[in-house]
């Protein structure tokens, strides 16, 4: 029964199990890649705001707020 369920007698493909590894492998980069892209974003996201809440606190010690709400988005 378990050679029928195999396919054939040879044992499991050496091809197959050969591209289990390398998806594998290819997964687990591709996620390692996602964290690090994700903490990138957070720290030019975390950098972005700063930049933002300094122009905010500059401006308002001009006394002129209207700049900040017409200007163009920091994180565009």
């Amino acid at each position: 029964m378990a050679k029928a369920l195999l396919g054939h007698v040879g044992g499991p493909d050496t091809h197959l199990l050969a591209e289990v590894a390398m998806l594998r492998r290819r997964v687990r980069d591709l996620e390692a890649e996602v964290l690090r892209l994700s903490a990138q974003n957070d720290a030019l996201s975390r950098d972005g705001l700063l930049a933002v809440a300094a122009a905010d606190e500059i401006i308002s010690l001009d006394g002129d707020r209207e700049k900040v709400s017409q200007g163009a988005p920091a994180l565009a």
